[in-house]
């Protein structure tokens, strides 16, 4: 096989650039005359595209490769070691045996990406440009559905939040992991070493745990098929007759029908509620995750610890609505209706119903362009959180954590942001209607 390695390391590099190493490789695979094997060595590549490209046995050690399009890219047996691919879509992307130790790949699309035999442990640079043997794979927040990662190296890596439905990961090493608030669904962990794993709060449903050693793991609040709660054939009549007694009893003010309660119930089997009119309901702890609820009908709701993550609840309606110690990461409510409601009449009767997300868990969630005036986030969980142009005026985020959540055009008039260890605070519209803080 022809050749010496290309080897590039100077800061950004062009698409043209790029697609030219990207040729000179692929005549160093084919032993061809002129072919240089591809080494790009903490090089800026952000936004540029390999897709379908055959790029193994390629080193982009300690490389930015953020938001980039690599679907289809070959990367086995490549070396990835601690690059960022932050963002970026790699499904179907190839990366058998590859070298991702101290990669950061928080975020990204990877599903139906074949991770087999990759070296997912411990590692990273430092900021001398040396090797630095402490920093764990990040996959926080990723998407890994239907990826294949059996018998990968993964100890101590990151899934926090990960969706996870439907990967293998038989035989994998995940020994000291983190995945707490992963969407685990129907996946494969047959022979998969867990000691000292975190699964606090994922989702294990249509996992079989018998083939699992969980001595040592930390299972605490997961959901699995022996604790999903109380199923809806156990109701006692029809849901559809349910919720038009509940619709009687909401017009006639309590005269006729009854409440619907929904309570510890798992509605997952029904998949979808889309549209739904279900004003004034009572669902604690129930388990909606993953259903279509695009439009439905919840204002004035007790909903509180329920578990919408990854539901669609665009354009739904939660206005005056308690959804306190709610799950709602990943869940899509773009455009979805928080605001306050007032009740009562005249005569200083009147009383103003803000919603509540108190304690509430919605990280990765997609809030852009949502009504939230005076909602309360005390002490949530809104990291990485998407409120793009989200109405925000007078929201009360004490103690909530707020990493990389994203405000940007959010009105935050009168809102109060007050994080353990920083300052309170305060927004107040500017002349030119934005909002400032002071």
């Amino acid at each position: 096989m022809a050749s010496n390695d290309g080897e590039h390391n100077s800061g950004p590099m062009t698409q043209d650039q790029l697609d030219a190493m990207i040729r000179l490789h692929g005549r160093f695979l084919e032993g061809r005359l002129g072919g240089r094997r591809a080494v790009l060595r903490n090089t800026d590549l952000d936004g540029l595209s390999v897709r379908g490209q055959d790029l193994r046995q390629s080193d982009f050690t300690g490389c930015r490769m953020t938001n980039m399009d690599m679907v289809g890219a070959n990367f086995q047996e490549a070396s990835l070691y601690a690059v960022d691919l932050t963002n970026s879509d790699l499904n179907n992307t190839i990366f058998i045996r590859c070298d991702l130790r101290g990669a950061r790949i928080e975020s990204a699309n990877l599903k139906g990406a074949n991770l087999d035999s990759a070296d997912l442990r411990v590692g990273g640079i430092s900021r001398d440009g040396s090797y630095d043997s402490g920093q764990s794979v990040n996959f926080r927040g990723a998407n890994l559905s239907g990826a294949k990662l059996s018998g990968t190296l993964a100890s101590k890596a990151d899934f926090r939040d990960a969706i996870m439905a439907g990967i293998n990961m038989s035989r994998a090493d995940l020994r000291g992991a983190q995945l707490e608030g992963a969407d685990l669904t129907d996946a494969e962990l047959d022979d998969a070493q867990l000691s000292g794993a975190s699964l606090k709060s994922a989702i294990l449903t249509g996992v079989d745990l018998s083939r699992i050693t969980i001595t040592n793991v930390d299972i605490s609040g997961a959901i699995t098929d022996d604790n999903i709660g109380s199923s809806i054939s156990e109701l006692g009549k029809p849901l559809a007759q349910l919720i038009e007694d509940h619709r009687a009893w909401v017009e006639s003010v309590g005269a006729r029908g009854q409440q619907l309660d929904l309570s510890n119930y798992d509605l997952r089997p029904l998949r979808t509620l889309k549209g739904e009119r279900l004003t004034a309901i009572k669902a604690v702890g129930a388990k909606f995750f993953g259903m279509n609820m695009y439009k439905v009908q919840l204002q004035s709701a007790t909903l509180d610890g329920s578990d919408f993550r990854s539901c669609d609840l665009e354009q739904a309606d939660f206005r005056g609505t308690s959804l306190k110690g709610a799950m709602l990461s990943h869940a899509t409510l773009r455009g979805a209706d928080f605001s306050p409601l007032m009740f009562g009449g005249g005569g200083g009767t009147k009383r103003f119903s803000p919603c509540n997300l108190d304690d509430c868990v919605m990280r990765y969630a997609d809030l852009k362009g949502a009504q939230l005036k005076s909602a309360t986030f005390r002490n949530a969980d809104i990291s990485f959180t998407d409120f793009t142009g989200a109405d925000l005026r007078g929201c009360d985020f004490t103690g909530a954590k707020t990493e990389n959540t994203v405000f940007e055009g959010a009105n935050m008039e009168g809102a109060e942001l007050h994080e353990e260890d920083r300052p309170v605070f305060r927004f107040r519209a500017r002349d030119d209607d934005e909002s400032e803080a002071v």
